[in-house]
């Protein structure tokens, strides 16, 4: 007879503690001071990060850690003034990330630069296309935020189309954890959810969905359980 071991649940006081570690561990946000309180697996942060690079790391951070169900995160950013830039400064470089991602039609996407926030506007053929644009300048100096208003316009595709090209990508990948997604697909938009381990497995899940062609927008509404 097979038995299944469970891993035990960690408590509020261990993960925190773990949380802890894995920032002071982290070279990218290890400096970055941030306040930690959980309760019940859901962490909220606070605190002031140097950058939205630094901001992001140390949610990522905190995601890696087995026992973190969710994120409540409330830090803000300020850049130091040493590396403070003008919205004409993070514009050119703005664009000039745009331009250099081979992959992205930068052409086809606009942007507007008001205090640090980076709005943009366009359209591109897919899914994976809208989040490589956020996530090419997220990294930026003097970026505090990115409002992203891109719309995708893929090409035409069957909804039960869609939906077994994004089967089939799970099940090549991690045939036993596909089992535990469920996909819906309805006019170009695809609904996710279910269970996964980690925060990790649920952006490669969400991002094998935004690659099928005919996508329009991804859904997410997986539950991250470490102890499933």
């Amino acid at each position: 007879m097979q038995s299944t071991i469970q891993a035990a649940v960690k408590t509020d006081t261990r993960v925190r503690s773990d949380v802890l570690s894995e920032i002071a561990w982290d070279p990218f946000v290890k400096d970055v001071p941030v306040n930690v309180a959980v309760q019940q697996g859901v962490v909220t942060l606070t605190g002031q990060a140097q950058s939205m690079a630094k901001h992001l790391a140390v949610v990522d951070a905190v995601h890696r850690v087995q026992g973190v169900l969710d994120v409540v995160d409330e830090m803000t950013v300020a850049p130091a003034p040493a590396a403070a830039r003008n919205d004409d400064d993070v514009a050119h470089a703005v664009r000039e990330a745009l331009q250099w991602d081979a992959f992205l039609p930068d052409e086809r996407i606009s942007t507007t630069v008001a205090g640090g926030v980076v709005t943009l506007r366009g359209t591109v053929p897919s899914w994976s296309n809208r989040l490589d644009a956020e996530r090419c300048i997220q990294r930026l100096n003097g970026v505090r935020s990115v409002v992203n208003r891109i719309m995708v316009e893929p090409p035409s595709a069957d909804s039960g189309t869609i939906r077994l090209q994004i089967e089939r990508a799970l099940e090549r990948r991690a045939e036993r954890e596909a089992r535990r997604i469920s996909v819906a697909v309805v006019d170009g938009t695809v609904t996710l959810s279910g269970s996964v381990h980690s925060w990790a497995d649920r952006n490669a899940i969400e991002r094998i969905a935004g690659n099928a062609p005919g996508v329009r927008r991804v859904e997410d509404r997986l539950v991250v359980d470490p102890y499933m």
